[in-house]
């Protein structure tokens, strides 16, 4: 059985939280206030180009312009 280290960004608010672990070419994502209820898996590089587009802003506005 693989141990998996969960985390949640300090950015989180106290109800609204994603827990994220990160396991060989695979990075996991829950959601912390029901941790049984399934896992979101993503590629490594799914993940990055993700996490860039957050960074960059590019989900800042969902819909808009649209």
């Amino acid at each position: 059985m693989v141990h998996l280290e969960w985390r949640k960004s300090s950015r989180s608010l106290k109800w609204e939280c994603v827990d994220v672990a990160f396991a060989d070419q695979a990075v996991l994502a829950r959601d912390s206030k029901r941790p049984g209820s399934g896992v979101l898996v993503f590629s490594a590089d799914v993940w990055r180009e993700f996490v860039g587009g957050l960074r960059s802003g590019r989900f800042d506005v969902l819909g808009a312009g649209e």
